[in-house]
């Protein structure tokens, strides 16, 4: 073959695009490119002379011997080019090119530039890319999937921990999603899960990691991030958002979320062990009463047995009749009488004691109790108001689920007639979340009930589904102010009273009464009658009472209540009774925390400890609150937190930040996720120790010692 046969060969190569040549320069601009390829990389301009460094670019983990280099470096290096896929902007989109090239020398060893081939890779690449995208990421809503979460989870654990940094792992579960799926179908339910997926993306951008782990459920994976306060609010407004309602094929659905949160290195190191507390914690705040968040703690793993053992001795306290209505007067604003009592169920176990219903009632709804407790309760509250003078009501709280079987109103009529109670002396309250799902269907229960001549009262007003639409729709005749607006309602530069006077003033244009409820302190009373609430409900008037104890009170006569309680609001303590530690220098004592708020706390077991002083206390579990003494007497010292303490989600209190599994194993302790209980605090080197300052007190015998 000859030279011009050899030329038509290569050129007729070039033309039809099997494969391309290419050459540089010593300083990697092009010398030349085959002309087809060059038509398709610039259109209507010279590129000979033009870097390539700046015409295409390295496609990281795409194989090829430096795959995971830039461009520039590899050319810098002046080594062979072996089957590097490289990412090549063509007009207005993009190619992909094998690249293959060598170093081209002069006779006296100079380098003079690279020489090549080239050839396109565009369809193969994408069909790879879109084989490897159906495998990492959901079909559905186009998030990652199970198995890309879990490798990025594990990929990301093992990089952070050489590089002793943290990571946070979300788990979220929707409520009541079934719920949907059953009534608009699984098409609704499917566009559904597509909303839930963008409103996701929009809260957590990145460099978060979003994936739809299987059904209803959904991981947020955020680097770098370990202050609870900040996952906590993540947690509360995606919680918030997820709740708004949804618009499916002209159809109205609300759903609901839950959130466990689970933190590397400190609730875990291994992705087992972190996806295993985020799901405790998911768990936990299910239990609670869904729409809630929770954060991982060691007592989780107790507390999943304790439910267990709650469900089951749920049962046979209906069957012996553990279980008692207790009553909460409702006061009239305008005279302080009161008009009617909420019933309330009132559990005292044989071997547990008082079990909040804010316990046992979601583990109710999640056992399928809560329908034949919800009977119980009507007909009992109905046999018990029948016996009070006068025309007092009595409210009755009826659950999502329960309002939703088609029996409610039979169930309603039946507990009337058997007590006599006329119709107008009922009132149901229904929570927010009985629009969730099927509209119709709640509409039709509400035309039931209200042929019945019972009263309707819409509770936890604005706390998760509020929607002006089902207000003007719904024969409500009364909104409950959550208690939640109204605690710390008069604290400085609090938003509550604006949300309380919007409240009133939309109840009142719709003509409708108010309840303010929780209210404890004598500014949140005056405040809440400021502001037009027409009746008032909390401890500062009474708390829950028993039939007997509501019966004498009615037959003397005297229906007024008399508001007691403290002057002004103060943040809520939570009685308690536990052993914490207390730093002071480099001395550690034991005492008993008696009570704690968000911003303080009442500690027993060190004698007269000045004012002023400045305390470390370890909550345990690695939480270290710094604070200083502002009252102290004798063994008993109130302290204030220099960082208020923030919620867990539940009941609970923690801190912000935790001291770090790292710098323990630092100290001297294997490295592990943080264990239950207190342990030695790292320990300055070289700090010469100082005497113990106060004496140590055993408080629980009543006698001291030396620390």
């Amino acid at each position: 073959m000859d030279s011009a046969q050899r030329l038509a060969m290569l050129d007729a190569v070039e033309e039809a695009g099997i494969g391309w040549f290419w050459a540089t320069d010593a300083s990697h601009r092009l010398t030349y490119l085959s002309p087809s390829a060059a038509r398709l990389l610039a259109p209507g301009r010279t590129i000979a002379g033009e870097p390539l460094t700046g015409l295409v670019e390295t496609v990281p983990g795409e194989g090829g011997e430096g795959s995971d280099r830039p461009l520039p470096f590899l050319l810098g290096a002046r080594n062979p080019l072996c089957d590097l896929t490289v990412r090549v902007q063509a007009g207005d989109g993009e190619m992909f090119w094998l690249l293959t090239g060598i170093p081209h020398l002069g006779a006296s060893g100079d380098f003079l530039g690279y020489r090549g081939g080239a050839r396109d890779i565009t369809e193969a690449y994408r069909r790879r890319s879109d084989s490897s995208r159906l495998a990492e990421f959901d079909h559905l809503t186009g998030l990652a999937n199970r198995r890309r979460m879990t490798s990025r989870l594990t990929a990301v654990l093992a990089g952070f921990r050489v590089a002793k940094r943290s990571c946070a792992l979300l788990m979220m579960d929707l409520d009541r999603f079934k719920q949907v799926n059953d009534t608009l179908g699984h098409p609704a339910g499917d566009d559904l899960l597509r909303q839930v997926a963008q409103r996701l993306q929009r809260i957590a951008g990145a460099p978060a990691e979003i994936g739809r782990i299987g059904g209803d459920e959904f991981e947020i994976l955020i680097p770098d991030m370990d202050d609870r306060g900040k996952l906590g609010d993540i947690a509360q407004r995606t919680i918030q958002m997820i709740s708004q309602p949804y618009s499916i094929d002209g159809a109205r659905a609300i759903i609901g979320a839950s959130v466990g949160i689970a933190v590397a290195p400190y609730d875990g190191l291994e992705p087992d062990e972190l996806v295993k507390a985020a799901d405790l914690a998911l768990y936990a705040a299910k239990g609670g009463g869904r729409g809630q968040y929770r954060f991982y703690s060691n007592d989780l793993k107790d507390s999943a047995q304790e439910r267990r053992e709650i469900e089951e001795d749920l049962r046979d306290a209906l069957a012996r009749g553990e279980l008692e209505i207790r009553y909460q007067p409702v006061i009239r604003a305008a005279d302080s009488k009161v008009g009617l009592f909420e019933a309330l169920v009132h559990w005292e176990h044989p071997e547990r004691g008082s079990i909040n219903p804010a316990t046992f009632i979601p583990i109710a709804e999640e056992s399928n109790l809560v329908g034949a407790l919800g009977e119980w309760a009507l007909r009992q509250a109905c046999a018990d108001a029948a016996q009070w003078p006068g025309d007092i009501k009595v409210a009755v709280n009826v659950s999502a689920q329960q309002f939703l079987q088609e029996s409610l109103a039979d169930t309603v009529k039946a507990a009337l007639a058997a007590s006599g109670l006329p119709p107008r002396r009922l009132e149901l309250e229904i929570t927010e979340s009985v629009f969730m799902g099927d509209i119709d269907a709640a509409d039709l229960m509400f035309k039931r009930l209200k042929k019945l001549g019972v009263a309707l009262s819409l509770d936890d007003f604005g706390t998760g589904y509020s929607s002006l639409g089902y207000l003007r729709k719904a024969p409500f005749d009364k909104i409950k102010i959550d208690q939640a607006f109204v605690c710390g309602c008069t604290e400085k530069d609090s938003t509550n009273p604006a949300i309380i006077t919007a409240i009133i003033s939309l109840a009142s244009a719709l003509n409708m009464e108010t309840t303010a409820e929780g209210v404890e302190a004598m500014d949140e009373l005056a405040l809440v009658r400021k502001l037009g609430a027409t009746n008032l409900q909390g401890f500062i008037y009474s708390r829950p009472a028993s039939q007997a104890d509501v019966l004498a009170k009615l037959e003397s006569g005297d229906l007024e209540y008399q508001a007691i309680g403290p002057d002004r609001h103060r943040p809520e303590r939570r009685t308690l009774f536990r052993k914490v530690g207390v730093i002071h220098e480099d001395s550690r004592y034991e005492a008993v925390l008696r009570n704690l708020s968000r911003t303080g706390a009442l500690i027993e077991g060190l004698l007269d400890v000045p004012v002023g002083t400045e305390l470390v206390i370890d909550l345990g579990e690695g939480q270290l609150a710094v604070a200083t003494v502002r009252r102290s007497q004798d063994a008993s010292q109130g302290v204030e937190f220099e960082t208020p303490l923030i919620s867990d989600g539940a009941d609970g209190l923690c801190t912000r930040h935790r001291i770090s599994p790292y710098s323990l194993a630092a100290a001297g302790m294997p490295l592990r996720a943080l264990p239950p209980g207190h342990y030695a605090m790292p320990v300055i080197q070289g700090a010469p120790p100082s005497r113990p300052r106060f004496m140590q007190v055993d408080v629980s015998a009543s006698s001291s010692r030396a620390a």
